[in-house]
């Protein structure tokens, strides 16, 4: 099982929890509630120290670079996202309700023969400070650590980030596939598994289509400016996109993607630059599946959905996954405290929404890496240079 990757765990888990569900007695169910409460609140006493983890060291790092060419770069990578997550919303507006029924999970838990087991007991962690509050922190520390160019508070919070690193790929990603059995089991108990597995796939299909008209329209605009022919552009560009899928990190690919972008003719300096920048602030793909997958969890609860409460939540996903780690899921634990506070996920909703994200995670870091190759190739364009060999043909 150590050698299975995270997605064929979470696979075989949400096969296990199902065939549990069924055959299993309430008492087991209970004993998997238990711990998912446990695990739960355990989650939610660690979305503060995550934000805080994750935002403070990039605004910090922000800071550094090449002045002009960095605050373009961060500021088309920030456009690249939020639009991403705009598009999924419009689309995803217009075609869930095709194959989802509003509020279908809702009613079956009304229904009492179809409750959810409840946990034996439970162990209440309150997190040191609120999300916002957590925020604000970030925000004030990052901008300060930018601007006075200290290393104290800067080495401390580069300390912490690998602390926190280290809670999330020692101690929560490898109790995910426990807690997400545990989360099936008990739906399947309730008779509510078929309704989240009859649209999982579809929404699955929806998300990668998502993901490639992103990618088209991003190396259009790049192959425009650039005076090249964007489906060469995608071609050279897909070693990087399968590694991503494979690897399930954007900072693991950064080798092969800065190859592939100077196989696009990119200046070395900017290749150089850019994609180890956008590889930890460039978050298309993870955008549009993080709205994609929320929006599916609030249509099945029966929850109410708006441009206006979805937007500023996808303007606020753009800052908070800024330097999310190199670990699997590190984009959805730094988006918890949003869909708490924002969309008004329970912790249910949230395990619901980690099971989601995490089936197809890899296939959103593939879109993100992808798209920093058309972001360096605009970047080129900017500072003057031309694509050094001829990609048109």
């Amino acid at each position: 099982m150590k050698k299975l990757g995270l997605l064929p765990k979470l696979l075989i888990a949400i096969a296990l929890g199902i065939v549990i569900g069924i055959i299993a007695p309430e008492w087991i169910i209970r004993v998997f509630a238990t711990f998912n409460g446990i695990f739960g609140n355990f989650l939610g006493f660690s979305i503060p120290l995550i934000i805080v983890g994750f935002v403070t060291p990039g605004i910090g790092e922000l800071g550094k670079g090449a002045g002009k060419l960095l605050a373009i770069t961060a500021g088309i990578a920030y456009v690249s996202t939020i639009f991403s997550g705009t598009v999924a919303f419009l689309a995803n507006r217009a075609i869930l309700p095709t194959f989802l029924k509003a509020g279908s999970l809702a009613m079956d838990a009304a229904n009492p023969e179809e409750a959810l087991a409840e946990a034996f007991f439970t162990i209440n962690m309150p997190p040191i400070m609120g999300v916002m509050t957590a925020l604000l922190i970030a925000f004030t520390l990052g901008l300060g650590i930018a601007t006075i160019k200290g290393d104290t508070i800067k080495n401390f919070m580069n300390e912490f980030q690998s602390i926190i690193e280290k809670l999330i790929s020692n101690i929560i990603i490898p109790l995910l596939p426990l807690h997400i059995m545990g989360i099936f089991a008990n739906m399947s108990f309730a008779g509510q598994v078929a309704t989240i597995m009859s649209v999982f796939f579809k929404v699955f299909m929806l998300i990668i289509a998502l993901h490639i008209a992103i990618i088209i329209t991003q190396y259009f605009i790049a192959g425009t400016l650039a005076g090249a022919n964007p489906f060469v552009l995608i071609k050279n560009m897909l070693p990087a996109y399968f590694t991503a899928i494979g690897t399930q990190s954007s900072a693991a690919t950064i080798p092969v993607t800065l190859q592939r972008t100077k196989e696009n003719g990119v200046n070395d300096g900017v290749a150089d630059f850019v994609v180890p920048l956008c590889a930890t602030i460039h978050l298309s793909g993870s955008t549009i599946t993080l709205v994609s997958c929320a929006m599916a969890v609030m249509m099945l609860n029966g929850m109410s959905i708006s441009f206006i409460s979805v937007f500023p939540f996808i303007l606020m996903l753009g800052i908070t996954m800024v330097a999310a780690p190199g670990v699997p899921g590190g984009a959805v634990m730094a988006a918890l405290g949003l869909l708490e506070t924002m969309l008004g996920f329970t912790p249910t909703l949230t395990s619901l929404m980690i099971a989601l994200y995490l089936a197809q995670d890899s296939f959103g870091t593939a879109c993100n890496v992808t798209g920093d190759g058309a972001i360096a190739i605009i970047m080129n364009k900017i500072s003057g240079y031309k694509l050094k060999k001829e990609t048109a043909k």
